[in-house]
């Protein structure tokens, strides 16, 4: 069996409205309401976890809650970063975070 690793999927919803950042909320939300280890960057929001098809089924509940929050169109852009002894969100960014005076 092989051991589980944490791997991330960052989403970014892009929809094609005059004003995306309430729709944009929506899609937040529900990664909030996930319960996944996330972080909102200013382009994507990046997910974390052990389960990569929960990871993307989330992303695409995030993708469909821009509908349901009125958007007619929406572009949403998908990358998966994943690696044999797993990757975390703090390894990617956490000497930046420590480096900002």
């Amino acid at each position: 069996m092989q051991k589980k690793r944490t791997m991330n999927v960052s989403v970014q919803v892009l929809p094609l409205v005059d004003n995306a950042y309430p729709i944009v909320d929506k899609a937040i939300e529900v990664i909030k309401a996930s319960g996944v280890k996330y972080e909102v960057g200013p382009l994507e929001t990046t997910l974390e976890g052990d389960n990569l098809d929960r990871l993307l089924e989330i992303a695409k509940s995030a993708h469909l809650a821009c509908f349901e929050a009125g958007a007619r169109k929406v572009v949403t852009i998908i990358k998966i970063a994943d690696a044999v002894e797993g990757t975390s969100i703090e390894a990617k960014v956490g000497k930046y975070r420590r480096a900002v005076p």
